[in-house]
């Protein structure tokens, strides 16, 4: 990468931190166009529980990677860094700035870091996890996890099915940890990045803004938008887009394994512990310019800071 690299901003956080509303108002001033990274905004009726922009918000400023697929197809990284390179290339052809923002910052690692080459899922493998969680949970399967590959079992929630099946299942098939096939990636993009992040100057003002937005997801409908995905005779709580945060507390009340109030609570908890792990990754990376998301001039610094670096 060097300065003549075209442009591109990264802008992070964890979740509940003002991202797309800072995204909104760079683009007011500056020559931007919007690819969003997260791994559930991918999915087509997924609007409520994920924050989705409004269309008039979509309408304002071109956004990329929301509604690309179906719920009942599977998406990675390993994608979402190849659609994410086409839009950019496609993005700076048009003479303006890509702007990628979100949370889903495994996606941020495989656009910056590029990828290992993982193989491919094995469904016999998969299904036989599934059936020995089913029996013993997936915290059993996370301390053999934590056995074989400690660097991966420190960065997965014991409940993590999906990342713990992964894991293993990449160990089961090459037979060395994926954390260590993970390190071998180091294909850059060609841009010159800026990397900005919101993050809460007070953990405790996060938690009650996850609170809040979540009880407002509640009453903008968000129990009748995973009703009607759960009626789809395709879908199952065991699809990637159905583990999503708040989408798999909800179903388990629909299926009457919660009550409402535990469901909620659920689903609190849930998002509180994602934003711990957002952090905590974001924190460990270098070269972000973080700012304060409670800041009411955050906008106004994020901007001089954008439109400062383009002009260099």
């Amino acid at each position: 990468m060097n300065r003549a690299d075209p442009p591109a901003i990264l802008l992070m956080g964890p979740t509940a931190t003002g991202k797309s509303d800072a995204a909104l108002a760079l683009a007011a001033h500056l020559p931007i166009e919007i690819i969003s990274v997260d791994s559930a905004m991918i999915y087509r009726g997924m609007d409520i529980g994920t924050a989705k922009p409004t269309p008039a918000e979509r309408a304002a400023v071109p956004h990329h990677l929301i509604d690309i697929l179906d719920p009942a197809e599977s998406y990675s990284a390993a994608r979402f860094r190849e659609d994410a390179l086409a839009t950019m290339q496609a993005i700076t052809e048009r003479g303006r700035v890509p702007l990628l923002v979100g949370g889903t910052l495994l996606y941020f690692r495989a656009l910056t870091r590029g990828l290992a080459p993982l193989p491919s899922a094995d469904a016999e493998y998969r299904a036989a996890l599934e059936r020995e969680a089913g029996d013993s949970g997936w915290p059993a399967l996370h301390a053999r996890l934590a056995e074989i590959d400690p660097e991966a079992a420190n960065r997965v929630h014991p409940n993590d099915a999906q990342r713990i099946q992964r894991a293993l299942e990449v160990h089961h098939v090459t037979g060395e940890p994926m954390s260590a096939q993970l390190r071998q990636a180091h294909a850059a993009p060609p841009y010159r990045l800026l990397r900005l992040a919101l993050l809460p100057a007070s953990r405790v003002e996060l938690h009650e803004r996850i609170a809040a937005r979540f009880e407002t997801m509640i009453d903008a409908g968000f129990i009748d938008e995973v009703a009607a995905l759960r009626a789809r005779p395709d879908l199952s709580a065991a699809h990637p887009s159905m583990r999503a945060v708040g989408y798999r507390q909800i179903w388990a009340w629909l299926d009457g394994q919660r009550t409402r109030e535990e469901a909620i609570r659920d689903g609190i908890v849930a998002t509180r512990r994602y934003a711990k792990r957002q952090m905590t990754w974001l924190r460990g990376e270098q070269g972000i310019r973080s700012f304060d998301a409670a800041d009411p001039g955050v906008h106004d610094r994020l901007y001089r800071t954008a439109s400062g670096w383009l002009e260099k």
